[in-house]
């Protein structure tokens, strides 16, 4: 599909800059998938999500996200990628370190109605033209002298703090659970996201989705 398909209905979506680790990019594919990010855009220098070691990472999770590439060589992006973003109605969030960044977890971010993330190489980060021209850049605040995180965890990272809730599941290992916020209510059952919404098919849970503690959120 192209970018203007593929983004016409979605809220939240990762752009990957560049980022040639296979391995990174089917990390990211996972994170997008268990924490619901709408949509991943792919730069024309980025590693190929079909590369098998990508798919095996993702553990199959590239069939599952939406995701097309934003350009069909280098000069596409950032020009003029990130102006087809604002054409379709996005504000783009650049993931560096700057004087200028703002924090993950500020209001302007998560009020956003449409926001895309966009995620640089190892190493380098983002072009400083990339950087330049996103709406914001954003840094995930750190402690003890920490300064940065791999790119697959600051994906994870944003689409936890950043994914549009439409409702919040606390799911604990080994339970079936019935949780509403208010807003949505939906249930977990044999390992199985089932949204109270038909609208959005239930997706399954990885087995290492307590990774992160023994319960997390998940988000839209």
């Amino acid at each position: 599909p192209t970018v203007e398909e593929l983004c016409a209905d979605a809220h939240r979506v990762a752009v990957l800059e560049g980022i040639v680790d296979p391995t990174n990019v089917g990390a990211i594919f996972r994170s997008a998938a268990a924490l619901h990010m709408d949509a991943v855009l792919v730069t024309p220098t980025c590693c190929d999500p079909l590369y098998r070691r990508a798919a095996r990472v993702s553990m199959g999770t590239i069939f599952q996200v939406p995701w097309t590439r934003i350009g069909d060589k280098a000069a596409d992006w950032p020009h003029p990628g990130l102006e087809r973003l604002n054409a379709l109605g996005f504000q783009t969030a650049a993931m560096a370190l700057s004087d200028r960044a703002i924090g993950i977890e500020d209001p302007v971010l998560k009020s956003a109605d449409k926001l895309a993330i966009v995620l640089g190489t190892e190493g380098d980060g983002l072009a400083r033209t990339t950087i330049a021209h996103c709406d914001y850049t954003v840094m995930i605040p750190m402690q003890h002298g920490v300064d940065s995180l791999t790119v697959p965890i600051d994906a994870a990272a944003c689409a936890k703090a950043l994914a549009q809730k439409l409702g919040t599941v606390v799911v604990l290992s080994g339970a079936e659970d019935l949780v509403t916020d208010g807003t949505a209510l939906r249930t977990v059952s044999g390992g199985t996201l089932l949204p109270a919404n038909p609208e959005y098919p239930p997706r399954p849970l990885s087995d290492d989705t307590h990774i992160l503690g023994r319960a997390i959120t998940l988000l839209r």
